[in-house]
């Protein structure tokens, strides 16, 4: 096979991971008020559908990145896609709410397999800095792409068909994926074996599902009860463990090192506030457009595609915008649009149109498109070329982390102000909407705690325009000759 069609292959498997993992981010979000009606679940229950994915996913993906450098990228690659195609099947055929929760966690397992080496890939695949560049614009925008039809796709199905095919089509996607990168990605030299963080890895894991658990629970049990009280006590320790542990490894999981880098951990701070604002919105926005304004499953799906098609658009200009304006402008310009797209849609109430959230979707869109490629380039530009996957598993946990806190905390803050509203006579519905209103705006001053923070510590990458070649060192070379 030649060379070229070697690494274009390569993408194509590494661009269909990306958009399968992503689509399961919020292929379930417009599918929710049909399959809580089918599994008979309450908001927490939806919740934990939705977070069970993203919890393991995050809290893995710093594993996964550790994996990837001792048994190789292609070969843990290639065993996340089978673990998520696997899981995709035991999620399509549940019949019960511990059996969907069960398979998402397990997807969640697959996907941080797979995906913490991803952007590693592409750089060891493409060595020419403008290829590459066009690589990783190609595989964001597969990304973006999952964010259009994820919300469409699932709409149409739970609509026209059983809810558990928005997870069984993952099935020949995932196979098809399989077959073109085990085909077209070669085997790789790898670096020398080091242990894995097992300290580190279960502190982590405590910290999130503790943390997690508290968010989603607090409300139904009490915010002051002991056990929610405890579980937040335990995420601040397991928090406090994972930080001293991390520094005191000789190996540890999660290089603690890059965050002296105001890029870095500037990139990843603004990154994380990005995904709080949009993957929060997308979840409960599903909700609003269904349940108050009366859409059907597949117009609630579609009224998403105008925000994912301009989001994948402005992705595709976003890397000379930033060449011309600097990184630092162009996200703090995307994050503010975000700002101002949740402000907009925090508007439109119980009596809206399509024509009124229109707006703010374009504007989530086109803000969202000049935040990712740009943060994305300019954390790439950092990474250090011995810690390539562990340090790309870094930049995709906090974009999961982000999509959980999302869902968690503004689902935390909506629920609170509904139980209030409620209390004070109001209705089921004008309740929900109190609080989905009331949530985005307080969704919305967080997000804009990332512009000041992109302009201050995004402003050295204004002549770092293209990404810096990751590769492991060649030294204790074991060829994967097993895969």
């Amino acid at each position: 096979m030649p060379q070229s069609a070697r690494r274009w292959g390569t993408l194509t498997g590494v661009s269909l991971a990306s958009f399968m993992t992503f689509l399961d981010n919020n292929v379930v979000n417009v599918a929710l008020p049909t399959i809580q009606r089918d599994l008979h679940l309450s908001i927490s229950g939806l919740e934990w559908i939705v977070s069970a994915y993203i919890l393991v996913f995050s809290g893995l993906m710093l594993v996964g990145g550790r994996l990837s450098d001792i048994y190789g990228r292609r070969r843990l690659f290639l065993t996340g896609l089978a673990v998520f195609t696997v899981a995709s099947l035991l999620s399509g055929l549940a019949g019960s709410e511990t059996v969907l929760i069960a398979g998402r966690a397990l997807q969640g397992v697959g996907a941080a397999m797979a995906m913490p080496s991803t952007l590693a890939i592409i750089s060891d695949t493409f060595s020419d800095p403008k290829e590459r560049a066009r690589a990783v614009g190609v595989s964001s925008a597969a990304g973006a792409l999952s964010l259009a039809l994820g919300p469409l796709t699932g709409g149409f199905i739970s609509q026209h068909f059983h809810w558990g095919w928005i997870f069984l089509i993952n099935v020949p996607i995932g196979l098809a994926t399989i077959a073109i990168t085990a085909y077209s990605m070669p085997a790789r030299p790898r670096a020398v074996r080091r242990p894995l963080d097992l300290p580190g890895l279960v502190t982590s894991a405590a910290t999130l599902f503790s943390a997690t658990y508290a968010l989603i629970e607090g409300h139904d049990r009490g915010w002051t009860s002991p056990l929610i009280l405890g579980s937040f006590a335990l995420a601040a320790v397991a928090l406090a463990a994972f930080l001293a542990i991390e520094v005191r490894t000789a190996d540890p999981m999660m290089d603690l090192s890059l965050f002296r880098s105001a890029v870095f951990s500037g990139g990843n701070a603004a990154l994380v506030l990005w995904g709080f604002g949009l993957i929060g919105v997308y979840f409960f926005t599903a909700l609003y457009l269904q349940n108050v304004l009366g859409y059907s499953p597949t117009k609630a799906g579609a009224s998403f595609i105008p925000m994912a098609l301009l989001m994948a658009a402005t992705a595709t200009i976003a890397a000379p915008v930033s060449r011309r304006f600097g990184a630092a402008r162009t996200v703090a310009f995307g994050l503010a649009l975000i700002v101002v797209g949740l402000l907009l849609a925090a508007r439109v109430g119980e009596h809206g149109h399509y024509i009124d959230l229109l707006p703010a979707f374009v504007a989530l869109g086109i803000g969202s498109g000049f935040t990712m490629m740009p943060l994305n380039g300019a954390i790439i530009g950092v990474l250090p070329p011995n810690r390539a996957a562990a340090a790309s598993g870094i930049l995709n946990t906090g974009r999961e982390v982000s999509g959980l806190l999302g869902v968690t905390v503004i689902g935390a803050i909506l629920t609170a102000r509904q139980s209030s509203a409620t209390r004070g006579g109001a209705t089921q519905l004008h309740a929900f909407l109190d609080g989905y209103q009331f949530a985005i705006v307080i969704a919305a001053a967080i997000v804009a705690i990332g512009i000041p923070i992109a302009l201050t510590t995004l402003r050295g990458t204004d002549r770092r325009t293209e990404p810096v070649q990751l590769t492991p060192p060649a030294v204790d070379v074991d060829l994967e000759n097993a895969s």
